[in-house]
């Protein structure tokens, strides 16, 4: 069982430091995150037989915290979509507390709502990205699946913090040690109008099964309106692919990862290198972001422009609510392979704002539920509301249980 859920399992597997804050807790890690000594190949061709030369940040900070580093799930190529992603399997079969795993478009939120568990995805830039393996720079994060948000929490006062060897971390942290006395601020929860129209019955009703329990809590529930949702799907694949494109451009075969048996020359080293080291759906990725590069740059500068647009009017939504709340999945997590990168987008719609506006969100189970499926639902803050939104599914977890005590 834990070979089809680990891709490596550490023999040593014990706590980098005794005691600290994280003492006894055990982690799953996707293999787009280093851990010094561990196979990272993130999924990938191109990354045949990498070993980290060092820790990431976020995980040299884990392990000073006194946490235990179980061993690396398995993972689709570079961390791209979900099909072949174990994370879920780690937590739903009980063999670590928590994981550790790449969002890039709402793939560790998907993931903990398909575990039946808590992701949450935090505000950009709070959280080093050095040490990751990723396509997309400005849009992904690490992702925190666990069975608690108080876990979640615990985790954020470790990792969440300042990193000279990551420039494009902000200059303000959220206080999560005061994540008690901040709970009570979110109030006003909106529904975004144009999100509604997009879910089908089924998805229509648990959805409104989870504002019916919000409602219950105390809060308020109001309509909001983002005109331009949309075009959060298209602004994210154009921006994307060519991020994507960019980033891969280091694995060619010389310093590291695969490298083609066959070649005259090192021009014709690195085509073939390149030919062979990406799946199908990444290398089809890379060439829509080449074309948005050389054949039509002022699609991805409009999308650039159109970014700007959207986090304005996403910012200007939080103004009048506290939070976004909105579904996680749209239908069950796909286990098969999909056959394009169209694909792989469907099954993200209702995530990646958050990844385009660099928001953070949090997955919360249990509650969206209708004929047997869990469709998950996120609650979106505004900029460096971590703490806010955490403390929010604590309250909502504490008023579940209290509910199935008296019966209700």
């Amino acid at each position: 069982m834990d070979s089809e859920i680990f891709g490596y399992l550490d023999p040593a597997s014990g706590p980098a430091a005794a005691g600290g804050p994280l003492a006894g807790q055990t982690f799953a890690i996707q293999p787009c995150i280093g851990v010094q000594g561990w196979p990272t190949e993130a999924g990938s061709k191109a990354l045949k037989d990498f070993v980290a030369l060092e820790d990431a940040t976020a995980i040299a900070r884990l392990r000073e915290a006194g946490a235990t580093l179980t061993g690396s799930t398995r993972t689709s190529e570079l961390g791209f979509g979900l099909v072949g992603d174990t994370a879920q399997r780690a937590i739903h079969n009980d063999r670590v507390h928590m994981a550790l795993m790449l969002d890039t478009m709402g793939e560790g939120r998907a993931a903990a709502a398909a575990a039946g568990c808590f992701g949450f995805k935090p505000s950009y830039g709070i959280v080093s990205r050095f040490g990751l393996v990723g396509l997309v720079p400005s849009m992904e994060c690490l992702c925190v699946l666990a069975r608690r948000p108080a876990d979640i929490v615990s985790v954020m006062r470790i990792i969440a913090g300042i990193d000279e060897n990551d420039f494009s971390m902000s200059n303000r942290i959220p206080d999560f040690g005061s994540i008690r006395s901040e709970g009570q601020e979110i109030r006003t929860v909106g529904v975004v109008k144009e999100v509604v129209k997009t879910l089908d019955r089924e998805m229509l009703a648990a959805f409104r099964r989870a504002l019916s329990l919000l409602q219950s809590t105390g809060l308020d529930i109001r309509e909001v309106s983002l005109p331009n949702f949309h075009l959060f799907r298209p602004v994210h694949q154009v921006i994307g692919a060519v991020e994507a494109s960019s980033s891969c451009g280091k694995y060619d075969g010389v310093r590291y990862g695969h490298r083609t048996a066959s070649s005259r020359n090192w021009n014709e080293m690195y085509i073939k290198t390149r030919a062979e080291s990406f799946g199908s759906l990444v290398k089809a990725y890379l060439f829509q972001g080449a074309y948005f590069q050389f054949e039509n740059y002022e699609a991805f500068l409009d999308a650039c422009r159109l970014r700007a647009r959207l986090i304005a009017e996403t910012e200007a939504l939080m103004e009048d609510v506290d939070a976004v709340v909105l579904p996680t999945l749209k239908g069950p997590v796909k286990a098969l392979p999909v056959s394009n990168v169209g694909d792989v987008y469907e099954a993200f719609p209702l995530t990646l704002p958050a990844n385009v506006s660099g928001l953070p969100a949090v997955q919360i189970p249990g509650i969206a539920l209708h004929a047997g499926f869990d469709a998950g639902l996120q609650l979106m803050g505004a900029r460096l509301s971590d703490a806010r939104l955490l403390t929010m599914a604590s309250h909502l977890v504490q008023f579940m249980e209290e509910s199935k005590k008296n019966g209700l």
